[in-house]
Protein backbone atom coordinates (compact mmCIF):
# COMPACT_ATOMS: atom_id res chain seq x y z
CA UNK A 1 0.00 0.00 0.00
CA UNK A 2 2.95 2.73 1.09
CA UNK A 3 3.75 2.75 -3.09
CA UNK A 4 -0.28 2.70 -4.49
CA UNK A 5 -0.93 2.20 -6.74
CA UNK A 6 0.61 -1.68 -7.12
CA UNK A 7 2.90 -2.33 -9.98
CA UNK A 8 0.19 -4.97 -10.97
CA UNK A 9 -1.68 -2.07 -11.97
CA UNK A 10 0.54 -0.60 -14.45
CA UNK A 11 0.47 -0.93 -18.11
CA UNK A 12 2.38 -0.22 -21.44
CA UNK A 13 2.56 3.43 -22.32
CA UNK A 14 3.64 4.76 -25.42
CA UNK A 15 5.21 7.67 -26.69
CA UNK A 16 5.95 8.96 -22.94
CA UNK A 17 9.29 10.37 -22.78
CA UNK A 18 11.18 11.22 -19.57
CA UNK A 19 11.65 14.44 -21.30
CA UNK A 20 8.61 15.21 -20.74
CA UNK A 21 8.62 14.75 -17.02
CA UNK A 22 12.03 15.90 -15.76
CA UNK A 23 10.45 19.20 -14.91
CA UNK A 24 9.15 17.37 -11.55
CA UNK A 25 12.46 17.00 -10.52
CA UNK A 26 12.94 20.79 -10.18
CA UNK A 27 13.97 22.03 -6.67
CA UNK A 28 15.10 20.46 -3.15
CA UNK A 29 14.12 17.14 -1.79
CA UNK A 30 13.81 14.61 -4.03
CA UNK A 31 15.02 11.25 -4.00
CA UNK A 32 17.06 8.86 -6.12
CA UNK A 33 16.53 4.95 -6.08
CA UNK A 34 18.78 2.27 -7.01
CA UNK A 35 17.65 -1.25 -7.79
CA UNK A 36 20.06 -4.20 -7.43
CA UNK A 37 17.74 -7.20 -8.35
CA UNK A 38 20.54 -9.84 -7.72
CA UNK A 39 20.44 -12.71 -4.91
CA UNK A 40 22.20 -15.37 -3.92
CA UNK A 41 18.75 -17.83 -3.32
CA UNK A 42 15.17 -16.44 -3.55
CA UNK A 43 13.55 -16.28 -0.37
CA UNK A 44 10.42 -19.17 0.03
CA UNK A 45 8.20 -15.67 0.43
CA UNK A 46 9.64 -13.09 -1.91
CA UNK A 47 7.76 -11.54 -5.05
CA UNK A 48 10.59 -8.77 -5.48
CA UNK A 49 11.78 -7.99 -8.86
CA UNK A 50 15.15 -10.23 -8.04
CA UNK A 51 17.17 -12.77 -10.00
CA UNK A 52 19.57 -15.69 -8.71
CA UNK A 53 22.05 -18.01 -9.92
CA UNK A 54 24.33 -14.99 -11.82
CA UNK A 55 27.74 -14.07 -12.10
CA UNK A 56 30.20 -11.28 -12.54
CA UNK A 57 30.40 -11.26 -16.17
CA UNK A 58 26.62 -10.18 -15.82
CA UNK A 59 27.25 -7.49 -13.27
CA UNK A 60 29.59 -5.96 -15.32
CA UNK A 61 27.20 -5.79 -18.07
CA UNK A 62 24.30 -4.34 -15.33
CA UNK A 63 26.85 -2.17 -14.07
CA UNK A 64 28.13 -0.28 -17.51
CA UNK A 65 24.27 -0.31 -18.79
CA UNK A 66 23.45 1.72 -15.31
CA UNK A 67 26.22 4.41 -15.67
CA UNK A 68 24.92 4.78 -19.67
CA UNK A 69 21.42 5.37 -17.76
CA UNK A 70 22.58 7.89 -15.26
CA UNK A 71 24.62 9.92 -17.67
CA UNK A 72 21.57 10.12 -20.20
CA UNK A 73 19.75 11.65 -17.20
CA UNK A 74 22.32 13.75 -15.86
CA UNK A 75 22.30 15.68 -19.10
CA UNK A 76 18.42 16.68 -18.89
CA UNK A 77 18.31 16.76 -14.86
CA UNK A 78 17.00 20.22 -14.30
CA UNK A 79 19.93 22.65 -13.06
CA UNK A 80 18.29 23.32 -9.97
CA UNK A 81 17.26 19.75 -8.89
CA UNK A 82 18.60 18.49 -5.14
CA UNK A 83 18.97 14.66 -4.48
CA UNK A 84 18.17 14.58 -0.36
CA UNK A 85 18.67 10.74 -0.52
CA UNK A 86 19.53 7.91 -1.98
CA UNK A 87 18.31 4.44 -1.20
CA UNK A 88 19.75 0.79 -2.66
CA UNK A 89 17.67 -1.77 -2.75
CA UNK A 90 17.20 -4.71 -3.82
CA UNK A 91 17.60 -8.03 -4.50
CA UNK A 92 20.90 -8.34 -2.14
CA UNK A 93 22.57 -5.11 -3.31
CA UNK A 94 25.99 -6.50 -1.64
CA UNK A 95 25.83 -9.65 -4.05
CA UNK A 96 27.69 -7.34 -5.77
CA UNK A 97 31.12 -6.48 -5.41
CA UNK A 98 32.99 -2.99 -4.47
CA UNK A 99 34.55 -2.49 -7.87
CA UNK A 100 30.87 -2.44 -9.57
CA UNK A 101 29.18 -0.77 -6.74
CA UNK A 102 31.86 1.88 -6.34
CA UNK A 103 32.04 2.25 -10.05
CA UNK A 104 28.41 3.24 -10.09
CA UNK A 105 28.43 5.62 -7.32
CA UNK A 106 30.83 7.02 -8.44
CA UNK A 107 29.10 7.97 -11.48
CA UNK A 108 25.96 9.25 -9.51
CA UNK A 109 28.13 11.74 -7.53
CA UNK A 110 29.62 12.90 -10.79
CA UNK A 111 26.37 13.34 -12.81
CA UNK A 112 23.80 13.89 -10.39
CA UNK A 113 22.98 16.41 -7.96
CA UNK A 114 23.09 14.36 -4.69
CA UNK A 115 23.12 16.56 -1.80
CA UNK A 116 26.81 16.62 0.24
CA UNK A 117 26.15 14.92 3.48
CA UNK A 118 22.70 13.73 2.77
CA UNK A 119 21.22 10.34 3.30
CA UNK A 120 22.07 7.13 1.57
CA UNK A 121 20.52 4.09 2.50
CA UNK A 122 20.93 0.44 1.97
CA UNK A 123 20.16 -2.92 2.46
CA UNK A 124 21.96 -5.85 3.11
CA UNK A 125 21.64 -9.70 3.95
CA UNK A 126 23.72 -11.43 7.11
CA UNK A 127 26.10 -13.70 4.34
CA UNK A 128 27.17 -10.59 2.42
CA UNK A 129 28.00 -8.49 5.68
CA UNK A 130 31.16 -8.89 6.09
CA UNK A 131 33.71 -5.89 7.65
CA UNK A 132 35.13 -5.19 4.38
CA UNK A 133 32.07 -4.66 3.05
CA UNK A 134 30.81 -2.74 5.65
CA UNK A 135 34.30 -0.98 5.50
CA UNK A 136 33.16 -0.14 2.01
CA UNK A 137 29.93 1.21 2.74
CA UNK A 138 31.41 3.47 5.12
CA UNK A 139 34.01 4.95 2.18
CA UNK A 140 30.45 5.76 0.46
CA UNK A 141 28.92 7.58 3.47
CA UNK A 142 26.02 5.53 4.25
CA UNK A 143 24.18 6.65 7.05
CA UNK A 144 21.51 4.05 7.44
CA UNK A 145 22.01 -0.16 6.65
CA UNK A 146 18.64 -2.14 6.56
CA UNK A 147 19.92 -6.16 7.22
CA UNK A 148 16.37 -8.56 6.51
CA UNK A 149 17.20 -11.16 9.39
CA UNK A 150 13.45 -12.68 9.64
CA UNK A 151 14.52 -14.92 12.75
CA UNK A 152 17.22 -16.01 15.01
CA UNK A 153 15.95 -19.09 14.86
CA UNK A 154 17.12 -22.18 12.50
CA UNK A 155 13.86 -24.17 11.89
CA UNK A 156 12.05 -20.81 10.95
CA UNK A 157 14.81 -19.91 8.70
CA UNK A 158 14.69 -23.35 6.80
CA UNK A 159 10.87 -22.79 6.66
CA UNK A 160 10.85 -19.54 5.39
CA UNK A 161 13.91 -20.70 2.66
CA UNK A 162 16.54 -18.08 4.09
CA UNK A 163 19.69 -19.58 3.44
CA UNK A 164 21.63 -17.81 6.17
CA UNK A 165 21.96 -19.48 9.99
CA UNK A 166 21.40 -17.69 13.24
CA UNK A 167 25.03 -17.95 13.90
CA UNK A 168 25.89 -16.08 10.50
CA UNK A 169 22.79 -13.30 11.57
CA UNK A 170 24.73 -12.92 14.86
CA UNK A 171 27.99 -12.33 13.48
CA UNK A 172 26.49 -9.69 10.70
CA UNK A 173 24.62 -7.99 13.29
CA UNK A 174 27.71 -8.14 15.33
CA UNK A 175 29.96 -6.00 12.49
CA UNK A 176 26.84 -3.80 11.69
CA UNK A 177 26.57 -2.06 15.43
CA UNK A 178 30.40 -1.76 15.57
CA UNK A 179 30.47 0.49 12.83
CA UNK A 180 29.04 3.38 13.84
CA UNK A 181 26.46 4.20 11.25
CA UNK A 182 24.01 6.95 11.83
CA UNK A 183 20.28 4.37 11.88
CA UNK A 184 20.76 0.65 12.12
CA UNK A 185 17.64 -1.28 11.17
CA UNK A 186 16.31 -4.98 11.43
CA UNK A 187 13.49 -6.49 9.60
CA UNK A 188 11.88 -9.81 11.21
CA UNK A 189 9.03 -11.74 10.20
CA UNK A 190 5.83 -12.85 11.94
CA UNK A 191 2.89 -15.54 11.45
CA UNK A 192 4.75 -18.79 10.66
CA UNK A 193 2.69 -21.95 11.75
CA UNK A 194 5.39 -22.59 14.22
CA UNK A 195 6.36 -19.81 15.35
CA UNK A 196 5.44 -19.02 18.91
CA UNK A 197 5.56 -15.86 21.12
CA UNK A 198 8.58 -17.16 23.06
CA UNK A 199 10.42 -17.74 19.72
CA UNK A 200 9.03 -14.17 18.36
CA UNK A 201 10.25 -12.36 21.75
CA UNK A 202 13.66 -14.92 21.63
CA UNK A 203 14.49 -13.42 18.10
CA UNK A 204 13.54 -10.03 19.27
CA UNK A 205 15.64 -10.08 22.82
CA UNK A 206 18.88 -11.28 21.00
CA UNK A 207 18.22 -8.18 17.86
CA UNK A 208 17.95 -5.72 20.98
CA UNK A 209 21.89 -6.80 22.22
CA UNK A 210 23.23 -5.38 19.24
CA UNK A 211 21.37 -1.84 19.90
CA UNK A 212 19.34 -1.43 16.46
CA UNK A 213 17.74 1.82 15.95
CA UNK A 214 14.75 0.74 14.51
CA UNK A 215 13.15 -2.62 14.11
CA UNK A 216 10.59 -3.57 11.09
CA UNK A 217 7.92 -6.23 11.89
CA UNK A 218 6.47 -7.90 8.49
CA UNK A 219 3.98 -10.11 9.01
CA UNK A 220 4.08 -13.25 6.53
CA UNK A 221 1.98 -13.08 3.08
CA UNK A 222 2.36 -15.51 0.61
CA UNK A 223 1.61 -13.52 -2.33
CA UNK A 224 1.95 -14.51 -6.04
CA UNK A 225 4.49 -16.36 -7.57
CA UNK A 226 6.54 -17.38 -4.44
CA UNK A 227 8.01 -20.66 -3.19
CA UNK A 228 5.70 -21.31 -0.39
CA UNK A 229 2.44 -20.20 -2.15
CA UNK A 230 3.71 -23.70 -4.50
CA UNK A 231 3.66 -25.55 -1.49
CA UNK A 232 0.25 -24.48 -0.95
CA UNK A 233 0.89 -22.36 2.63
CA UNK A 234 -1.56 -20.56 3.98
CA UNK A 235 -1.10 -18.27 6.98
CA UNK A 236 -3.35 -18.14 10.35
CA UNK A 237 -4.54 -14.66 10.46
CA UNK A 238 -5.63 -14.85 13.89
CA UNK A 239 -2.11 -16.84 15.10
CA UNK A 240 -0.55 -14.01 13.16
CA UNK A 241 -2.21 -11.44 15.00
CA UNK A 242 -1.59 -13.13 18.08
CA UNK A 243 1.99 -13.22 17.30
CA UNK A 244 1.78 -9.17 16.10
CA UNK A 245 0.49 -7.89 19.53
CA UNK A 246 2.94 -9.83 21.15
CA UNK A 247 5.86 -8.34 19.35
CA UNK A 248 4.49 -5.10 19.69
CA UNK A 249 3.99 -5.41 23.32
CA UNK A 250 7.38 -6.51 23.88
CA UNK A 251 8.98 -3.85 21.77
CA UNK A 252 7.06 -1.30 23.26
CA UNK A 253 8.12 -2.28 27.02
CA UNK A 254 12.06 -2.46 25.80
CA UNK A 255 12.04 1.38 24.69
CA UNK A 256 10.41 1.95 20.88
CA UNK A 257 8.02 4.00 19.57
CA UNK A 258 5.74 2.47 17.15
CA UNK A 259 5.41 4.64 14.04
CA UNK A 260 3.34 2.68 11.52
CA UNK A 261 2.25 -1.05 11.93
CA UNK A 262 5.61 -2.19 10.74
CA UNK A 263 7.62 -0.03 12.31
CA UNK A 264 9.25 0.84 15.76
CA UNK A 265 12.04 3.47 16.46
CA UNK A 266 14.20 4.09 19.13
CA UNK A 267 12.97 7.69 18.94
CA UNK A 268 10.10 9.23 19.28
CA UNK A 269 8.85 11.57 16.73
CA UNK A 270 5.28 12.94 16.20
CA UNK A 271 5.45 15.63 14.33
CA UNK A 272 3.42 16.15 11.07
CA UNK A 273 5.58 16.24 7.35
CA UNK A 274 4.07 15.07 4.22
CA UNK A 275 5.57 12.18 3.20
CA UNK A 276 6.88 10.65 -0.16
CA UNK A 277 5.12 13.66 -2.34
CA UNK A 278 8.15 14.87 -3.97
CA UNK A 279 9.57 12.95 -7.17
CA UNK A 280 11.62 10.13 -7.03
CA UNK A 281 14.30 8.62 -10.16
CA UNK A 282 14.95 5.14 -10.40
CA UNK A 283 18.09 3.69 -11.52
CA UNK A 284 18.50 0.44 -12.51
CA UNK A 285 16.11 -2.66 -13.60
CA UNK A 286 12.98 -3.18 -11.55
CA UNK A 287 12.82 -0.06 -9.68
CA UNK A 288 9.95 2.86 -9.71
CA UNK A 289 10.02 6.26 -10.63
CA UNK A 290 7.30 8.88 -9.24
CA UNK A 291 7.46 12.13 -11.06
CA UNK A 292 4.19 13.84 -10.35
CA UNK A 293 1.37 12.00 -11.55
CA UNK A 294 3.53 9.37 -13.67
CA UNK A 295 4.36 6.31 -11.80
CA UNK A 296 7.15 3.89 -14.34
CA UNK A 297 9.17 1.24 -14.31
CA UNK A 298 9.82 -2.26 -16.22
CA UNK A 299 7.59 -4.51 -16.27
CA UNK A 300 6.53 -6.32 -12.98
CA UNK A 301 8.07 -10.14 -13.09
CA UNK A 302 8.17 -12.89 -10.25
CA UNK A 303 9.66 -15.60 -12.19
CA UNK A 304 13.15 -16.02 -12.95
CA UNK A 305 12.95 -16.25 -16.63
CA UNK A 306 10.88 -13.38 -17.83
CA UNK A 307 12.37 -11.00 -14.91
CA UNK A 308 16.28 -12.23 -16.85
CA UNK A 309 14.91 -11.26 -20.16
CA UNK A 310 13.86 -7.77 -18.38
CA UNK A 311 17.33 -7.24 -17.19
CA UNK A 312 18.75 -8.26 -20.90
CA UNK A 313 16.63 -5.80 -22.58
CA UNK A 314 17.57 -3.07 -19.90
CA UNK A 315 21.19 -3.72 -20.83
CA UNK A 316 20.64 -3.39 -24.46
CA UNK A 317 18.72 -0.28 -24.37
CA UNK A 318 20.23 2.40 -26.10
CA UNK A 319 18.12 5.28 -25.05
CA UNK A 320 17.27 5.27 -21.38
CA UNK A 321 14.40 8.65 -21.96
CA UNK A 322 11.95 6.42 -23.45
CA UNK A 323 9.07 5.25 -20.61
CA UNK A 324 7.33 1.86 -21.96
CA UNK A 325 5.70 0.83 -19.01
CA UNK A 326 3.64 2.41 -15.96
CA UNK A 327 0.58 4.33 -14.96
CA UNK A 328 -0.26 7.90 -15.07
CA UNK A 329 -2.58 9.11 -12.12
CA UNK A 330 -5.57 11.31 -12.39
CA UNK A 331 -6.73 13.83 -9.87
CA UNK A 332 -8.43 10.98 -7.74
CA UNK A 333 -5.89 8.70 -7.68
CA UNK A 334 -3.33 11.01 -6.51
CA UNK A 335 -5.57 11.63 -3.15
CA UNK A 336 -5.63 8.43 -2.58
CA UNK A 337 -2.14 7.69 -3.01
CA UNK A 338 -1.88 10.72 -0.16
CA UNK A 339 -4.65 9.36 1.93
CA UNK A 340 -2.72 6.19 2.01
CA UNK A 341 0.60 7.45 2.38
CA UNK A 342 -0.38 9.32 5.56
CA UNK A 343 -3.37 7.67 7.50
CA UNK A 344 -1.47 4.84 8.52
CA UNK A 345 1.52 6.38 10.04
CA UNK A 346 1.90 8.59 12.54
CA UNK A 347 0.54 11.44 13.45
CA UNK A 348 -1.76 11.02 10.57
CA UNK A 349 -3.75 13.30 8.28
CA UNK A 350 -3.93 16.62 8.75
CA UNK A 351 -7.32 17.80 7.50
CA UNK A 352 -6.17 21.26 6.86
CA UNK A 353 -2.78 20.47 4.86
CA UNK A 354 -4.92 18.16 2.96
CA UNK A 355 -7.43 20.74 2.63
CA UNK A 356 -4.36 23.28 1.59
CA UNK A 357 -2.82 21.06 -1.42
CA UNK A 358 -6.26 19.81 -2.88
CA UNK A 359 -8.55 22.87 -2.54
CA UNK A 360 -11.03 19.58 -0.89
CA UNK A 361 -12.20 18.21 2.65
CA UNK A 362 -10.88 15.61 3.26
CA UNK A 363 -14.30 13.18 4.87
CA UNK A 364 -15.95 14.36 1.82
CA UNK A 365 -13.49 12.46 -0.43
CA UNK A 366 -13.05 9.86 2.03
CA UNK A 367 -15.56 9.32 4.26
CA UNK A 368 -15.24 5.78 5.06
CA UNK A 369 -12.88 7.59 7.85
CA UNK A 370 -16.05 9.32 9.76
CA UNK A 371 -17.09 5.44 9.76
CA UNK A 372 -13.42 4.39 10.96
CA UNK A 373 -13.00 7.39 13.93
CA UNK A 374 -16.65 6.17 15.29
CA UNK A 375 -15.25 2.41 15.17
CA UNK A 376 -12.32 3.12 16.93
CA UNK A 377 -10.01 2.71 14.27
CA UNK A 378 -8.77 6.37 14.08
CA UNK A 379 -9.50 9.27 16.62
CA UNK A 380 -9.68 13.17 15.14
CA UNK A 381 -8.44 16.14 17.41
CA UNK A 382 -6.11 19.16 16.38
CA UNK A 383 -7.19 18.88 12.64
CA UNK A 384 -5.69 15.38 12.60
CA UNK A 385 -6.95 12.35 12.17
CA UNK A 386 -4.85 9.34 13.60
CA UNK A 387 -4.60 5.73 14.19
CA UNK A 388 -5.69 4.65 17.55
CA UNK A 389 -3.83 1.32 18.53
CA UNK A 390 -6.72 -0.61 17.63
CA UNK A 391 -6.62 1.04 14.04
CA UNK A 392 -2.79 0.05 13.74
CA UNK A 393 -2.88 -3.06 14.01
CA UNK A 394 -5.82 -3.53 11.71
CA UNK A 395 -3.76 -1.34 9.15
CA UNK A 396 -3.76 -4.00 6.29
CA UNK A 397 -7.11 -4.59 6.30
CA UNK A 398 -8.21 -1.01 6.37
CA UNK A 399 -6.05 -0.04 3.70
CA UNK A 400 -7.00 -1.65 0.64
CA UNK A 401 -10.59 -0.42 0.74
CA UNK A 402 -9.07 3.01 -0.19
CA UNK A 403 -8.13 1.25 -3.50
CA UNK A 404 -10.34 2.47 -6.37
CA UNK A 405 -12.66 -0.21 -8.03
CA UNK A 406 -10.59 1.17 -11.39
CA UNK A 407 -7.05 0.30 -9.96
CA UNK A 408 -8.78 -3.21 -7.80
CA UNK A 409 -9.98 -3.97 -11.59
CA UNK A 410 -6.60 -3.56 -12.88
CA UNK A 411 -4.86 -5.61 -10.41
CA UNK A 412 -7.16 -8.74 -10.70
CA UNK A 413 -6.93 -8.78 -14.58
CA UNK A 414 -2.97 -8.97 -13.64
CA UNK A 415 -3.39 -11.89 -11.37
CA UNK A 416 -6.11 -13.89 -13.71
CA UNK A 417 -3.45 -13.59 -16.99
CA UNK A 418 -0.42 -14.33 -14.71
CA UNK A 419 -2.14 -16.95 -12.29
Amino acid sequence: MYSYPHKTAYRKLENISFRDYVHTLSGTGHSLYLHIPFCESKCGYCNLFSVTGLTDDFFEKYTSAVIRQIKQFGEIIPADTVFEDITVGGGTPLLMNEHFLGQIFENIFRYLPVREGGSLIIETAPEQTTEEKVRFLKSLGVTRVSMGIQSFDDSELRWLRRYHSSESALRAASVLNNSGFKCLNFDFIYGLPSQTERSLISSLSKALEFSPDEIFLYPLYIKHGVKLMSEKNVPDPEHTFRLYECGRRFLNDNGFFQSSMRRFTKEKNTSFSECGMKSSLSLGCGGRSYLGNLHACTPYRTDRCSAVAELESFISTEDYMKINHGIILDDDELRRRYAIRHAFILPGISTEVYRERFKRKFTDDFPVFKKWIQEGYFSEKDGMITLTETGMGLSDMLGPELISEKIKNRMLEWEIKNG
